[in-house]
């Protein structure tokens, strides 16, 4: 559809609702005379006034006319409201039609944003359009009672005044159309930038634990860049709303003074004169700017109200488990779920490298676990997967998509070891991977399948309000698991995720995930039932690293069988010496919440309040 079809759309729909209540527009009218014999007054009277009255010495005559002017102003504040009832009787069906369309959406569609729009958008499109018909019609029936009256005075004093006003007026319409657009512009980079601060603001512990903050705030930045250019843009077309208003409001009472001793001598008296000034002060220069901000600005505010709430819903996800990517046509080879080729990464320019010259191709649908000694570069390869660290060498590919990438990125989810849960709903916490909210029988089978059905009961349901500090890390762990399970990723990267869970809950969860329709899973393993749940498992020790089947590594890998056999287990990094710059734990001198162990002892040993059972360590199970 093209840009023409989109603006003309609303407009042509705006005239038929108009159309089908002419009733209420000639009622609106007929009180709006009243209105214009109030402008009329507001300057044919002082003018007799002073040319009838006071200048001939007749003070009474003077008077009187002022008591005229007086009995206008009254009936014009009789007519205007009534115009706010004929008003009312006209947006109130415009509100009626809007809400019974977002409505029908949300129900007949499961158009997951029709709170949204039901709530804000559609009093946003009933206030403005209250506010439109009352400029537009104020400033039609002000100008034709202000124009009356001039040519009333002294014909001469019309072209003074009508020829500037239509000229600020012509200014004013040929540029609301481009203004409108670069409001509308405006408006896309606002919600843009305000949307990935609340997605990235969330997650700032995992950026600072990942060491992302570099690429986080050039992506911010970029966004930062382009509202303020669209900022810019639209202050300079605005500086023509400003010139509008000079040129047909202001300059019409300066050409009137600099006009003034020719009109004098050729006939217009000095009440003339001073009544015309009466209606450009206080008529049309006031209902002018009303008219330039309202229209200028509330118009093109109503424009993209109205074609969000008129525009097609889009597709429901259904329920049940999340919607996987569209197959490839023509029967080609599908890509792999993740292809790295050739990878190296060190902290660094100088540094040893962390991960040197992996290949590693994993299908669609399959399960890897990674497994090795703590500092060998697990978190790191999840970091790099997920996009958060840039290799020195090599390339990644998520579901054929380059990483890094947008393509990449929207088809795969991190899930650290420090899950964050933040305030609001549950249900809020669950689907903020979603771009719209999750149908509740969605939400609840996905609750079921990882485990969180007995959590979400406990706590209330959906709609329960979760303090984030009453949880444990068990509890906040799974909330996060089922948030990821909900995303449309199908690449799922499980960076010790599970670590506070218990071995039963840790592989329920491990189960779902790999269940999930064309999901693909891979896990940076705590125990070893990870490991014997996997597809594949990749042990990453240096030169000695493999990558294999539980039973195969045992069998041809030294490391490995001795990692299962009975070696102790691994420590956590920490902070001061950790060789994958990625641990969570804040380090020294930074504020905690005192909820957050500190892990100077095996995972597997560590307990915070209210955790879920820990069933041990990778390695500590035989």
């Amino acid at each position: 559809m093209s840009g023409h079809e989109r603006s003309g759309g609303p407009v042509r729909r705006g005239l038929r609702f108009l159309a089908a209540r002419w009733r209420v527009l000639v009622r609106l009218g007929a009180w709006s005379v009243l209105e214009t014999a109030q402008t009329f007054l507001v300057g044919y009277a002082p003018a007799r006034a002073l040319d009838a009255g006071f200048l001939a010495g007749r003070t009474g005559t003077g008077l009187a006319w002022l008591a005229v002017a007086a009995v206008g102003v009254v009936a014009g504040a009789y007519g205007t409201g009534r115009v706010y009832r004929a008003v009312a009787d006209l947006v109130e069906p415009l509100r009626d039609r809007l809400v019974e369309r977002v409505v029908a959406r949300g129900v007949r569609e499961a158009d997951g944003g029709a709170l949204s729009r039901l709530t804000q958008q559609v009093e946003i499109a009933r206030d403005t359009f209250a506010g439109l018909v009352m400029v537009s019609r104020s400033f039609v029936f002000t100008t034709v009672g202000a124009l009356i009256g001039l040519f009333s005075l002294a014909p001469a004093l019309l072209p003074v005044v009508a020829v500037p006003l239509a000229a600020g007026l012509g200014l004013f319409l040929a540029s609301l159309r481009p203004l409108a657009r670069r409001q509308e512009a405006f408006l896309t980079a606002d919600e843009a930038l305000a949307g990935h601060l609340g997605a990235v603001c969330p997650g700032l512990r995992d950026v600072t634990a990942a060491g992302a903050e570099a690429r986080i705030a050039a992506d911010v930045g970029e966004r930062v860049d382009a509202e303020l250019r669209a900022a810019r843009s639209l202050a300079r077309w605005s500086v023509l709303r400003v010139a509008a208003l000079a040129v047909g409001g202001q300059l019409p009472a300066v050409l009137l003074l600099a006009a003034a001793p020719l009109l004098l001598d050729r006939g217009v008296t000095a009440g003339a004169l001073v009544g015309a000034l009466a209606y450009v002060t206080q008529s049309l220069l006031p209902a002018l700017r009303d008219l330039v901000h309202g229209l200028g600005t509330s118009g093109s505010r109503l424009v993209v109200v109205l074609r969000r709430l008129t525009a097609p819903a889009r597709p429901a996800s259904g329920t049940g488990t999340p919607v996987p990517p569209p197959a490839r046509r023509g029967g080609t080879r599908p890509s792999p779920a993740l292809a790295v080729s050739s990878l190296t990464f060190a902290y660094g320019p100088a540094g040893t490298p962390v991960i040197d010259g992996l290949d590693l191709t994993l299908p669609a649908g399959s399960r890897l676990a990674v497994v090795g000694p703590s500092g060998i570069g697990k978190s790191t390869l999840t970091a790099l997967v997920a996009g958060l660290l840039t290799p020195r060498h090599g390339s990644i590919h998520v579901c054929g998509h380059p990483v890094p990438g947008p393509a990449a990125a929207a088809r795969r989810v991190l899930i650290p070891q420090e899950a964050y849960v933040h305030g609001g709903t549950l249900a809020e916490n669950l689907g903020h991977l979603r771009p719209e909210p999750v149908p509740e029988e969605e939400l609840l089978a996905a609750a079921e399948a990882v485990g969180l059905a007995p959590l979400l009961d406990a706590l209330g349901g959906p709609d329960a309000v979760v303090d984030p500090a009453a949880l444990s890390a068990g509890e906040r762990q799974l909330i996060a698991l089922t948030r990821a399970y909900l995303s449309y990723a199908p690449l799922a990267l499980l960076d010790e995720a599970t670590c506070h869970l218990d071995p039963e809950a840790e592989e329920r969860a491990e189960r779902a995930f790999a269940a999930r329709p064309g999901g693909t899973l891979v896990v940076v393993a705590h125990r070893l039932g990870s490991a014997r749940r996997a597809d594949r498992v990749l042990l990453m020790d240096g030169p000695r690293t493999a990558c294999g089947s539980h039973d195969e590594l045992v069998r041809r890998s030294p490391a490995y069988r001795a990692l299962a056999g009975g070696r102790p287990p691994s420590q956590p990094a920490l902070a001061a010496g950790d060789a994958d710059r990625v641990d969570p734990v804040a380090g020294p001198g930074l504020a905690g919440d005192g909820r957050h162990v500190v892990a100077h002892r095996p995972v597997g040993q560590v307990q915070a309040p209210r955790d879920l059972r820990d069933g041990g360590a990778l390695g500590g199970q035989g």
